[in-house]
């Protein structure tokens, strides 16, 4: 087969379609320091001029404006801000995404990093705090969901139009160490799809599905997420269900996952790295896959194992 572009190559995954080689990325967090530009020349450096990954993925480093104050009652979620694309952070991640834009060309698959409604109630008042209230005081606690949901909205939009192909969703709480499955439907499903309407021309939508990895035998409601309106499902199989055999009978959606990031991506060895990537492609067949870690590996890793899982599947057979 001939060789495909990181577009083509990344279409093709979606559809299930055979490629040259899996589509293939992996990334940390930056110190843009509140600037967008900051942001765009860090990301492309790491990106593309460092690993030439099929995937441009803006990391959540411009984040989403947190409240004044300490948030400890589920009432201060009722009076959380509506919020106008002239915020400075929802300002300086649609400057980061023209500018990439502008230096990737029209094609190249370039996704906004955002968290779900619930994941920032969450990060805002803290997990165990929010979960309480949530239970204790439902209705401001959903008020203020519905806030923060017409808030990313608005930016979700902005974002496809200045040139983001889609969005990377992260959603917490959709655990069995968090929420019920059937209380994440109430507090994050309804918020999370009115959300994930200001994506719905991106070609390249992906959820998250996150686990804590310091919670021992966290395991993901995976099946509430396989009607959600994306393209890709992501998480981190090495460290929960399901496997990616098993995900593959469960939806028809492309899959993005198959690295542990806190595993040989890490910290080595080579012969393990290389064991972990051929077990995703043959568990897939090398269809419907996106290869990349579950989650964020940590910022000091050392490079020399990031290139050489770039070698190791550009060597694919």
């Amino acid at each position: 087969m001939s060789t495909m572009t990181a577009s083509q190559r990344v279409h093709a995954a979606l559809k299930g379609e055979p490629v040259d080689r899996v589509p293939f990325c992996f990334w940390h967090h930056f110190k843009p320091q509140g600037s967008g530009t900051r942001m765009a020349e860090l990301t492309h450096e790491f990106f593309i001029e460092k690993f030439h990954l099929d995937i441009v993925k803006i990391m959540p480093d411009l984040p989403y404006p947190p409240p004044e104050d300490t948030m400890v009652e589920a009432v201060q979620l009722r009076f959380l801000p509506r919020l106008d694309l002239d915020t400075p952070m929802f300002r300086e991640q649609i400057n980061c995404i023209r500018t990439l834009r502008g230096r990737l060309g029209h094609d190249y698959p370039l996704i906004l990093t955002l968290f779900s409604p619930l994941t920032y109630a969450l990060r805002f008042m803290g997990k165990k705090k929010a979960i309480e209230e949530a239970r204790k005081h439902p209705d401001p606690f959903e008020e203020g969901l519905g806030t923060i949901a017409a808030n990313l909205r608005k930016l979700m939009e902005a974002a496809i139009e200045a040139g983001a192909s889609g969005i990377f969703f992260s959603c917490m709480g959709a655990t069995n160490a968090d929420f019920t499955p059937e209380e994440y439907l109430r507090y994050g499903h309804l918020y999370d799809i009115d959300a994930l309407k200001g994506a719905k021309e991106g070609w390249l939508n992906i959820v998250h599905v996150h686990a804590d990895p310091s919670q021992s035998g966290d395991q993901i409601y995976f099946d509430l997420f396989t009607s959600y309106p994306v393209s890709v499902i992501s998480w981190s199989d090495r460290l929960t269900g399901p496997s990616l055999s098993e995900a593959m009978t469960m939806t028809d959606k492309c899959l993005m996952a198959g690295l542990w990031e806190r595993g040989p991506l890490t910290h080595g060895g080579e012969t393990e790295l290389e064991n972990e990537i051929l077990s995703a492609v043959s568990q897939t067949k090398g269809r419907r896959l996106i290869l990349a870690n579950g989650c964020s590996v940590p910022d000091d890793t050392p490079e020399e194992w990031l290139h050489t899982a770039r070698r190791l599947v550009d060597n694919l057979p």
